[in-house]
This record gives C-alpha cells, structure tokens and sequence, in this order.
C-alpha cells in the first residue's frame, strides 16, 4: 500500500503488541521536525553566568569600575556570580567578604536581585545576582521622570528666546519709523529754510529797484 501511494512505512512504536506503523512522506516529516526544533530554539532564553572576582581589599576605583561591570552584565539579561577570593589569613575575617557582597548587592539593586545568598566555598565566598525586570522598568520611569523637568525648561527657554526675538524686531521697526521722522522733519526744516530765504532775499531787490 505504501508503495502504491509512493510513501514510506514507518514504525512508530516498537514495544507495542502489534508494533504500530504509520504511512507518511519521511522525509517531509524529518524536515518538518527539524524547522520546529529550530523554531523552539529561536524562542528559548540562553541564560549565560558571567563571573565577576572581588577581594577583600579592594579599592574604590576597582569596585566602582567591577560593579558597572555587573549591571551592564545583568542588564544585559545575564545572571552573575560574584565571588571574592580570600588569601592567608584573610581568611580569617569572612566578614569582609560579606560586606563587599551586600555592597555589590546594593549597588545594582536597580537591575538585579540576589538570587543565591553569599555563602563559603573553600577559600572563596560566592553569591549569585539574577536580572529583576521589574526593578529595572521602575529604575527607567523614574530616569524618565526625572528628565522630563529639563525637557520643560528647554521649552520654557525657547518660549523666551522667541518673546525676546519679537521685542528685538519690535524695537527695530519702531527705529526704522523714528529714523523716517526724523528724515521728514530735516526734509521740512530745510524747505522751511528755504522760504525764509527767499522772503528775505526779495525786500532787499525791492530796496535795489
């Protein structure tokens, strides 16, 4: 039958009494399997551990530069295993390992969470943040809001920048008329000059005559 149809007899289950057998186009249902195993992986979250050391002893400078190190990590989306590395007798006091941890853990409280609390293991002390997308989104609308005060001053700003331009044209017609004023009163000024000549010009021909 199935080389009459041109398929290919299958057996899906061996251990059943009968064995069960299908009739498909195996190689249409190899391919089919293979693009939803591709799809699933697509859809799948790839959780990679990023590790970052600590000492003891550390420096302002270096913890600063480790800790922006661990946000960007769990912004990223990653999880983070912290670890600080005890030597000699600093072994003795654990409790600066703890306190660098709960640093660190204060530090990137807007993009992560303790997930594993700090715990000793062998010469190391070891805690493990995960990415809290819920501090994360409160963390950016309150970036938000905080930037939204100087986006209204800029408009404020501008709105005065424009009232001043305004005044400034304003002002520059209203020179533009008085210097027009002015040019009309020395225009008459220098006919009514003119006349006043003329009038004294003509009883002295007069006298002449």
């Amino acid at each position: 039958m199935a080389r009459e149809l041109e398929l290919d007899l299958v057996e899906v289950a061996d251990k059943a009494n009968p064995p069960v057998c299908r009739i498909m186009d195996y190689g249409k249902y190899k391919y089919e399997a293979a693009q939803r195993a591709k799809e699933s992986r697509k859809k799948s979250t790839n959780v990679v551990v990023k590790e970052m050391k600590y000492r003891p002893k550390i420096g302002a400078g270096d913890f600063g530069t480790k800790t922006k190190k661990v946000e960007h990590f769990l912004a990223e989306g990653h999880k983070v295993k912290v670890t600080i590395m005890f030597r000699g007798r600093e072994m003795q006091h654990p409790e600066l390992g703890r306190k660098i941890l709960d640093q660190v853990a204060e530090a990137v409280v807007d993009q992560g969470r303790v997930e594993v609390y700090p715990r000793l293991d062998g010469r190391n002390m070891t805690m493990v943040l995960g990415p809290d997308k819920k501090a994360q989104a409160a963390a950016e609308k309150r970036r938000q809001a905080e930037a939204a005060p100087d986006g209204e001053a800029e408009v404020a700003d501008t709105d005065e920048i424009d009232e001043i331009d305004e005044i400034t044209e304003i002002t520059e017609i209203d020179e533009a008329i008085d210097a027009d004023e002015v040019a009309e009163i020395e225009e008459l000024t220098d006919i009514e000059d003119e006349v006043v000549a003329a009038e004294a010009a003509t009883p002295a021909e007069s006298a002449e005559a």
